[in-house]
């Protein structure tokens, strides 16, 4: 049974950033290979761990939906789950660290809603065989009821520090409750921060709530000239604040990546 982060926010705030320091972060500590999960159909995950995706599962997606339109049970001796789930193996992108596989954008018009199903079986089947999953959510919690999973071990809200920011992440944290997603741990981070304030800000939106203010990231210059250029995370220096700081929310009390 793998241990699961999934890490989400509204776009731009840096959720693809804790989503690979996560991963460097785990298989540093003996609890890789990890599965990282890129569900935003805007795919850039593949960079920050340096590697490059040529194939999404959103194609897949679109079989599936053929399949069951067809009312298929088989294709050349093989059965449609079976098929699926040698697709969905056959766009893993695997290194000796992690391996990551991108769900793309869906192809094809038309009702999709039994082939998620049949789909999100193939990718649970696939994410038990790790460790280890981080998924970095596209923006909102579509992916976290449909595609994957419906219980996480960690869910993680990402924010910017302005009260908009923080205000946006209390909504989603509300329609997690509403759509009855499970997590073990709920915790928010704030990216970008340029003072402290932004915690107690952070601290005020989530009274009342189980969320947890892990900590912030600060607005760091050098990885932001880093992340312009294209580096991947592995080449960013252990003294990196931006690290440092990762480091230290990861290694909290109840951690964003602990132990089952």
């Amino acid at each position: 049974m793998s241990w699961t982060l999934a890490i989400t926010g509204k776009g731009g705030v840096g959720k693809t950033t804790l989503a690979a320091l996560a991963v460097r972060w785990l298989t540093e500590n003996g609890r890789g290979p990890v599965l990282a999960v890129d569900a935003d159909p805007n795919t850039c995950l593949d960079v920050l761990l340096g590697v490059r995706v040529t194939s999404a599962v959103g194609s897949v997606r679109e079989e599936a939906r053929q399949i069951v339109q067809a009312h298929a049970t088989s294709t050349g001796g093989m059965g449609k789950q079976h098929l699926l789930e040698m697709k969905i193996e056959q766009s893993l992108i695997e290194t000796d660290r992690f391996d990551l596989i991108a769900m793309g954008r869906p192809e094809g018009p038309g009702c999709y809603c039994y082939a998620n199903n049949v789909l999100s079986a193939a990718l649970r089947k696939l994410a038990d065989a790790y460790p280890a999953v981080v998924i970095d959510n596209e923006a909102g919690l579509e992916n976290l009821s449909r595609r994957i999973v419906q219980r996480v071990d960690h869910l993680l809200f990402v924010a910017d520090p302005s009260a908009r920011g923080l205000a946006t992440a209390r909504r989603l944290y509300d329609l997690a409750v509403e759509m009855h997603i499970e997590a073990g741990v709920l915790g928010v981070v704030i990216n970008r921060a340029r003072d402290d304030q932004c915690l107690h800000r952070a601290r005020g939106f989530f009274d009342g709530t189980p969320v947890e203010v892990f900590g912030s990231v600060p607005d760091d210059p050098e990885f932001g000239s880093r992340d312009a250029g294209g580096e991947p995370i592995w080449t960013l220096p252990r003294e990196s604040p931006v690290f440092k700081a990762a480091e230290e929310i990861f290694r909290a009390p109840n951690p964003v990546v602990g132990t089952r």
